[in-house]
């Protein structure tokens, strides 16, 4: 069964279209367009699909998320036991008994550092827009804990020795 669809076209196409109405069949014009245009269109979806092995793309990129996520976490151990070399007693014991928070920006005692560290990896992959900073959030995170990891590791390779 045919459905009716309506189509708009500008008045002056509209106008030469009345020209030539009785010799030809618009609505057969538009179907075979139409009919065409889609074909093409799937037939490069499929082409697409079958050219490319979606579950080893697939795999390829959870294996550099987690590379991606690693150096993250390497980057973040780096920071915490640089900062450690040159942190005050007061200031170990605090990183130490501190948890990343939904806010490492608002501490009171790391949030300035923090903002200049974290400013540079936001700055580093430009990041820009809300969604693709709410993602950024979770490499933050995974930061967060690595820099934690580094402070604590720092903190047991000296706490005997203090």
């Amino acid at each position: 069964m045919a459905k009716k669809v309506t189509i708009s076209v500008p008045d002056d196409l509209y106008e030469r279209m009345k020209e030539w109405r009785s010799s030809m069949n618009f609505s057969q014009v538009f179907q075979r367009s139409i009919s065409n245009m889609i074909r093409k269109k799937e037939a490069l979806r499929q082409k697409i699909h079958d050219e490319l092995d979606m579950s080893s793309v697939v795999e390829r990129l959870k294996r550099e998320k987690a590379e991606f996520e690693a150096n993250f976490i390497e980057e973040g151990k780096r920071a915490g036991l640089e900062w450690s070399r040159t942190a005050h007693y007061r200031e170990l014991q605090y990183a130490l008994g501190w948890t990343p928070g939904s806010n490492p920006f608002k501490d009171e005692h790391l949030g300035d550092y923090f903002s200049q560290v974290l400013k540079k990896q936001s700055d580093r992959f430009a990041i820009t827009g809300r969604t693709a900073q709410k993602r950024f959030q979770g490499f933050i995170d995974t930061y967060l804990s690595g820099w934690k990891e580094g402070v604590e590791s720092f903190w047991n390779e000296v706490k005997d020795k203090v």
